[in-house]
């Protein structure tokens, strides 16, 4: 094989290893301003946008075990790789697409399970990897703080009839 093509595998390949997903799109419209803009995008996801050759991606995704998606490396290919946040980067690309409608996302992989296009755009709709974390701590935290409002309101309702208690016999202190 030729320098220049084992060049090119072992770059997809450093790039296929950066995550656990992989998302296929077309970019045959996509113009550099814009794939700048997308790159900017997918980076607050710490993400990558790479434009490919059909033929490295085979050979690169072969060797590190991929599904096969031959079928779907048609036409100009880009990857999108990197980050933990695939339902992000999903809903970065969605979003792109739906705002400037040329970007479209052929296929995804996640964790070696082929995503088609419509698993990708169900997948955009879930939270965010932070939003979930933020869900499960509050769920965690809910019934230790619904305790401790119970163990407080027993001290806290004697408090208050002391106080009444006490108040009122000011009351009759001042009047008498």
């Amino acid at each position: 094989m030729r320098t220049e093509k084992q060049y090119l595998i072992d770059e997809v390949g450093e790039h296929l290893d950066k995550s656990d997903y992989l998302f296929l799109t077309n970019f045959d419209r996509v113009n550099v301003a814009e794939t700048a803009e997308l790159r900017a995008a997918l980076a607050e996801h710490n993400a990558e946008f790479h434009v490919v050759k059909n033929s490295a991606f085979k050979v690169a995704a072969d060797s590190r075990e991929y599904p096969d998606l031959s079928s779907h490396l048609v036409g100009p290919t880009a990857i999108v790789v990197g980050g933990q946040d695939a339902p992000g980067v999903a809903k970065a690309l969605g979003a792109f697409f739906k705002d400037k409608d040329k970007v479209e996302v052929k296929v995804g992989v996640l964790e070696n399970k082929v995503l088609e296009a419509d698993d990708v755009r169900a997948l955009a709709k879930l939270p965010s990897l932070d939003v979930v974390r933020g869900q499960l701590l509050s769920l965690i935290n809910t019934p230790a703080r619904q305790i401790a409002t119970v163990i407080q309101a027993v001290p806290q309702s004697v408090l208050n009839l002391l106080n009444a208690k006490f108040t009122e016999g000011e009351r009759e202190e001042a009047q008498g």
